[in-house]
Formats: C-alpha cells, structure tokens, sequence
C-alpha cells in the first residue's frame, strides 16, 4: 500500500503497526500539564516568541519571523484572533519588561546569534518559559541532517542554559527517519509511549523569573557569549 508502510515486529512487545502517510503529534499544551506550572495570571500579558501553528494558550500577543511557509515549521501559521507581529527573537519591538511572560519554544535551537536572542527575552520580559529540543532528540529523529536547521544543542543546568554550536561531523544524516515516524504515528506503538512517557528527555523545560544565566560555546570550542 502506498498510504502506509506496514512494520512487523517479533518482539516480545508483540507487533507493531505505524503511519508513515498521516502524522499525528502530541500537543504542547498536553505535555506541558505533566510538568509545568506556568504560573500566569488573568491580566498579565504574555508574549509567544515564534507562535507558528500552535499559539501559546495563555498568548495576549504573538511574535514569529516566519509567517509564511518555512522548514522550520510543519503546520500552518495560526493567529487565533490575537495580536500578531512579525519579528525577530534577536531584535524585539517592544519597551523593557512589556510583558509579564515570555513563552518561547522550539525557537532559540535556530537563532544565529542565541546571545542577542537571550539578552532581549530577559530586557522584554519579567519571567517566562524555554523550550528547546535536546541533542537526544536532534539525533534519534534525525533532525541534524536537515541543512540550516537546529544551529545549537542545549542543555539547561538550574538557572543556566548552554548553547553549543554543532560541529560538521555532528551534522549528519543517520540514515533513518524510522523512530521519528513511529513517535508520532497516527497509532500507538512501544515507541511513541516511551517517547510520550519522557518527554522531558527530548524536550528541556525551563521556567525562569527575574533573569538566567547563559553560556555559548561555538564549533570550535570557543566561548562567545556568557551571562554568569
């Protein structure tokens, strides 16, 4: 069949059917409930930095610097009714500490210049919420071999994120797109529950309030940016 590619697999775990034709993704705002309090209240304002095709449900106003169709975002801008500017995370238009919240997810693993991009959420904002993929992540789905892609691996420790640009050689394709699919298959299967189940390892959560530390680290093991 062309629509689906059939995998059997003689397992203990018994076999295993998933979708490679339809896609189907667990929302942000489901796996957030597992482990975030984001702390908002009824008047704050709250910006989403890099809004795509899932708005923030707290949002009273939305950034993106891609309205239009991009390889950074699989769905379809959505505005919801809410305000909506094009812009720059490295170059917000905004006043000092405007918002109450600052939500930016799956947005700073791109930026070229990630200093620039930190210092204006900490200028803008009050408190707020990263979120960034893990190299785990980046690598089991292979999302790496994609050219201009994810510039940066991150890993938060505490209060401090670590950017680190990847190298040539991490920059690679795996050769397999498998447990991509299988993660977010139109049907259940052993490897989306795990993947569902931590999400927490593909996904780093960060909340922050008042300011953060940051530390950037280029592909030849330079640091280019700190706030320590």
């Amino acid at each position: 069949m062309n629509l689906f590619k059939k995998v059997l697999s003689f397992s203990p775990l018994g076999v295993i059917f998933y979708s490679r034709k339809f896609i189907k993704s667990e929302n942000k705002k489901d796996y957030h409930k597992r482990y975030i309090n984001f702390d908002i209240q009824k008047n704050d304002k709250v910006l989403d930095i890099g809004s795509g095709g899932e708005p923030f449900e707290y949002a009273t106003t939305l950034l993106d610097k891609f309205p239009e169709k991009t390889q950074h975002r699989y769905n379809k801008l959505k505005t919801n009714g809410l305000k909506f500017i094009k812009g720059d995370v490295q170059e917000l238009p905004f006043e000092d500490k405007s918002f109450d919240f600052i939500y930016c997810s799956h947005v700073l693993e791109h930026v070229e210049e990630p200093q620039k991009a930190l210092d204006e959420i900490l200028r803008v904002g009050k408190k707020g919420y990263i979120e960034v993929p893990t190299k785990t992540s980046d690598i089991i789905f292979n999302f790496i071999r994609l050219k201009n892609f994810h510039k940066w691996h991150i890993n938060i420790v505490d209060n401090t994120i670590i950017f680190i640009e990847y190298t040539d050689k991490e920059r690679r394709d795996t050769g397999d797109k498998e447990l991509f699919f299988m993660a977010h298959s139109l049907f259940s299967n052993s490897i989306q529950r795990m993947y569902r189940r931590n999400k927490d390892l593909f996904s780093s959560m960060f909340v922050w309030e008042g300011t953060f530390n940051y530390l950037i680290i280029n592909n030849k093991g330079e640091v280019i940016g700190r706030n320590i």
